[in-house]
């Protein structure tokens, strides 16, 4: 890198384990901060070395608590800035409220938009981000959004396993488009549920477009929250045919009772990114990690020096 003494990682309270891992990739420290939480909820964050001219990187997920962990990014970069650092950029590999991209129905709010013009007036000026919900939430952005893909490395993983008669199933028609990509990187065929959502976390599978009979079927989407959507998906694969079916997302929200229900669903396995940092209780032993941490250390390495965060990708052999 070519500024060893410039760069500087902050971890908060979130994604703690994903920046050391981060940093021992960069072959970097963390920097020293310590962060507060008041009786009264309040947050506050100290920071215990000089950042003066230097790039500071900040890792947080904004999982649950998701507005608690929000905060604390806006707290600190605020510090950063007031401590005259070069430039922060938020490296956010689970963007929450990510969901609230749109009006769905009237009166409602736009909180992504929200929450991209909070991170922005704090003096952030690039986020660096892992499968957002909605593409579209890059645009609500007046700085750079790096929006990074976890796909390569779920599809490296399944490579390595050697199965045979895959079928890639998207859960819903908005993820079909990540479910093509998969199925172009191991060249076999696509199946879309056909689904429908009277109410958040809940949804009603309707049928199946494609043929699953016969097939080792991957259900890859972006998230799992609460997991009825992806275990009713696996049991009407299951119905149809399918032989085994592993699920696969980016971000393991896993709210309750998704680890209940992942547990007790005819899945294989569960493959899930570090995105979200599991909790010991919600470990299982259907459940396999795969690391971003790799990912966002070449992702932050490149926008150090200058360099086309799309090639990161090329390792992969997926740009």
């Amino acid at each position: 890198m070519k500024n060893d003494n410039k760069i500087t990682l902050f971890s908060l309270s979130a994604s703690k384990k994903l920046t050391l891992d981060i940093a021992d990739i960069l072959d970097v420290e963390v920097g020293d901060s310590i962060v507060h939480h008041f009786a009264d909820g309040e947050i506050l964050v100290e920071i215990g070395e000089s950042v003066r001219g230097k790039d500071v990187f900040i890792v947080q997920s904004t999982s649950n608590p998701v507005t608690e962990n929000l905060m604390e990014i806006l707290v600190l970069a605020d510090a950063l800035k007031r401590a005259s650092a070069r430039e922060i950029t938020a490296v956010i590999p689970y963007f929450g409220y990510a969901r609230q991209d749109r009006k769905a129905k009237p009166r409602q709010p736009i909180t992504a938009k929200l929450v991209a013009d909070l991170l922005t007036v704090t003096g952030i000026k690039r986020v660096v981000t892992i499968d957002l919900h909605a593409r579209q939430i890059q645009g609500f952005f007046n700085i750079p959004v790096d929006e990074m893909q976890a796909l390569p490395l779920i599809c490296r993983y399944f490579k390595d396993k050697h199965i045979d008669d895959l079928c890639i199933v998207s859960p819903d028609h908005g993820g079909a488009t990540r479910a093509r990509q998969m199925s172009e990187y191991f060249d076999c065929p696509i199946a879309i549920i056909d689904k429908r959502r009277p109410k958040p976390n809940v949804a009603e599978v309707m049928g199946i477009i494609g043929d699953v009979s016969g097939k080792n079927c991957i259900l890859i989407d972006d998230m799992i929250d609460t997991g009825g959507t992806i275990c009713a998906g696996v049991d009407t694969l299951i119905e149809k045919g399918a032989k085994d079916v592993y699920i696969a997302c980016t971000h393991a929200v896993l709210s309750h009772p998704a680890v209940e229900r992942l547990q007790n669903s005819k899945a294989k396995e569960i493959v899930i990114t570090d995105t979200i940092a599991l909790p010991e209780q919600k470990k299982i032993d259907k459940i396999s990690i795969v690391t971003v941490a790799e990912l966002l250390a070449h992702t932050i390495e490149n926008i150090e020096n200058d360099l086309p965060v799309s090639d990161v990708f090329k390792q992969y052999n997926m740009e």
